[in-house]
């Protein structure tokens, strides 16, 4: 048997991203809601905004520290696996990453231990501009890795010399034609994704009947004050980005539309078999103009289909039509539990429902699985390029590197992975059955006159640096 190591690398970078993004998807919006309780702490002096921030703390150290270790060995990769990759695109990709790494980690870092420890040891107002650099932080280094991304997606601002790529506008090279609209639908995603976790867990606390109960409603409140508003403006930021990808990657889109002869107007295909042999789909069901109206807002708009590009230059159908499904479902259900949840509002049910409070700790986990099948999409239907239309993933590939090679460091770490997550997970989810314990009801405050959580308690859950999210070239 031959192996690959084109493919075990691809493979490989799969692993460690499909594992790693799951941090940043939490820790971006986790930061930004301990900095608004600390906020609201700070103006009006309510206890119970500084009871929940102590507790998404200690959630948001384990998480974030866990991000550090599998954002650490991505890096690694691009001179393992992916040498003539970082050769060929070091003068653009380089100061990017330099850039997140010392300015949004070092502004995360600096200020997570005051974050952590300084409850007691400083002031309301310098606690809260803690949480507010460190929110400020993990922005700033999704600002970054997603202007690196999506310069691979859409490259602009450089000129190739000797098979290099030199940088001619930085103006042009960050803010390239994808980025807005990644950065924009990204971290929507990202505080979409938390305010589910922070809905599961206030629902689980509530049926529990853990005590204090207000501060388990109050999490449920603020997470569907939130949703109420996010998840409609993620759908649209999505709906933007598409457009961009119409224009900007028009083969990826047509492989997410199953699209293989070029239509107008074009149906939309809610399922479908993609048979990329025979350039066809199976047992279709679609709705015809809709594919038309929703890409081109045209009723009979026409759409490029994959026939339009050689063979060569199309990426995996299959992975890329389901994933992007499966996001889009994800999403209508989720604003499902929204309204749901605002309708039992509204009659003052919100708390008494068990089918919903359940319902709500099911879906805890779903934006995890829908950030995944958007990076499916994004970075799949990418292929075959690294650097879209400009640099092939089979010229991208370290020479020489052997299948062996590669297989010894996959299996490494998939045994890291299979231990690190289990036991980074398990111990957030015995934080979240401990709930507010009594010593932390008053929030830590100096002066309170009541016990507090021991510092050595607090220092047991690790802290770290910022989680590195780059989409690179192995998807």
């Amino acid at each position: 048997m031959t192996l690959d190591p084109l493919l075990l690398s691809r493979l490989q970078w799969a692993w460690v991203i499909a594992w790693h993004i799951l941090l940043p998807a939490f820790t971006v919006g986790l930061a930004a809601y301990i900095a608004v309780l600390e906020g609201l702490h700070l103006i009006t002096g309510r206890e119970a905004y500084a009871r929940i921030s102590t507790f998404w703390t200690k959630i948001f150290a384990v998480s974030f520290a866990m991000g550090v270790v599998s954002g650490i060995i991505m890096p690694f990769q691009f001179g393992t696996n992916w040498s003539r990759f970082t050769d060929a695109t070091a003068n653009i990709i380089s100061p990017m990453m330099a850039y997140e790494g010392f300015l949004a980690f070092a502004l995360e870092s600096s200020f997570l231990g005051i974050l952590l420890f300084g409850r007691r040891l400083v002031p309301r107002w310098a606690h809260f501009f803690a949480a507010l650099m460190v929110s400020f932080g993990t922005l700033f280094s999704s600002f970054w890795i997603l202007a690196t991304n999506s310069w691979m997606q859409t490259p602009g601002g450089y000129r190739v010399i000797d098979e290099r790529f030199f940088p001619q506008s930085w103006l042009g090279i960050i803010f390239n034609s994808s980025f807005p609209y990644r950065l924009l639908h990204n971290d929507t995603g990202f505080f979409v994704t938390t305010a589910f976790v922070v809905l599961g867990v206030g629902a689980f606390l509530v049926r529990r009947g853990a005590r204090p109960q207000e501060e388990a409603r109050l999490m449920m409140r603020m997470a569907l004050n939130l949703l109420i508003i996010i998840v409609p403006l993620q759908m649209i930021l999505g709906d933007l980005h598409g457009h961009n990808t119409l224009e900007r990657q028009p083969a990826k889109l047509a492989a997410i539309e199953g699209l293989w002869q070029s239509a107008g107007p074009m149906p939309e295909a809610l399922f479908a078999i993609p048979d990329q042999t025979a350039h066809k789909n199976y047992d279709e069901l679609d709705i015809p103009h809709l594919g038309s109206l929703i890409l081109t807002h045209s009723w009979s708009g026409r759409v490029r289909g994959l026939e339009e590009w050689p063979p060569d230059q199309w990426p995996p159908v299959w992975p890329v039509f389901f994933a992007f499904r499966i996001m889009v479902g994800i999403a209508f259900l989720m604003l499902a539990v929204v309204v749901v949840g605002w309708i039992l509002r509204l009659r003052g049910d919100l708390y008494d429902r068990g089918w919903f409070l359940r319902l709500c700790q099911w879906f805890a986990p779903a934006g995890f699985v829908a950030v995944l099948m958007g990076w499916t999409t994004t970075e799949v239907g990418r292929q075959p390029w690294t650097v879209y239309g400009v640099l092939r993933t089979a010229d991208s590939v370290t020479p020489s590197l052997t299948g062996r090679d590669v297989v010894a460091s996959l299996l490494m770490y998939v045994a890291v992975y299979l231990i690190m997550y289990p036991a980074g997970v398990g111990y957030m989810a015995a934080l979240v059955r401990r709930g507010l314990q009594p010593e932390e009801e008053d929030g830590g405050e100096v002066g309170a006159g009541h016990p507090r959580t021991p510092i050595t308690e607090i220092a047991s859950s690790p802290g770290g640096g910022a989680p590195h999210q780059v989409e690179g070239p192995a998807a």
